[in-house]
């Protein structure tokens, strides 16, 4: 029997709904996701969810936010302090296979159309970012760190989608993973390189 709206203690409908939405991405993607789907599957009456997100994007947002979370604890654990290039690659291979294990949740954080007032969210993408500067900065510290951060997270986002697209072959993780590693190697020793050079002026 579905649980009645009522028996939710402050906090566990908000809860429940984000587990039915990742639920239900995981099964059908993000054209099945509504708040209707959710109460749905959360076992509550239609208008529950709208307690905590006013609309589609407010909920997209929030598992987006989740999504961040994951991402960045799944990127730490690939490598909890990059310093060199190659620790960079595997955390650049950390970043695909996220995407590629969790399409739909993959999808919603950078494809979907989201609440920009969402705090959340921009918390959560904030964190990202500042993680991935910290990393390039100290890896290359004497680079434009804005810009060597944009440039890597392009490239590595890049590689997630086409592997998420079917434009690179994601069949075989480890030949995946190889060609992550290689592609940010290439674009890493390029920029050691001429961050070098540029410091022995």
């Amino acid at each position: 029997m579905p649980q009645q709206t009522g028996s939710y203690h402050h906090g566990d409908l908000r809860a429940a709904c984000l587990r039915a939405a990742r639920d239900l991405l995981e099964e059908d993607g993000s054209a099945a996701l509504s708040l209707r789907a959710v109460a749905r599957r959360a076992g509550v009456s239609a208008t529950a969810p709208y307690r905590h997100f006013a609309d589609r994007e407010a909920l997209l947002s929030a598992v987006a936010a989740q999504g961040y979370r994951e991402l960045a604890e799944h990127l730490v654990a690939a490598h909890p302090a990059p310093r060199e290039p190659e620790d960079l690659a595997a955390v650049a291979a950390a970043y695909v296979r996220f995407a590629v294990d969790r399409p739909a949740l993959f999808r919603v954080m950078f494809a979907e159309p989201c609440d920009p007032a969402n705090t959340e969210r921009a918390a959560a993408t904030a964190a990202m970012w500042d993680y991935v500067g910290g990393i390039v900065g100290d890896t290359f510290p004497g680079a434009d760190r804005e810009a060597m951060s944009t440039a890597v997270w392009a490239l590595v986002h890049g590689l997630a989608f086409l592997h998420l697209d079917g434009k690179l072959d994601a069949a075989d993780p480890a030949a995946a993973d190889d060609r992550v590693r290689a592609a940010v190697r290439a674009l890493l020793g390029t920029a050691r390189t001429r961050s070098g050079a540029e410091s022995a002026r």
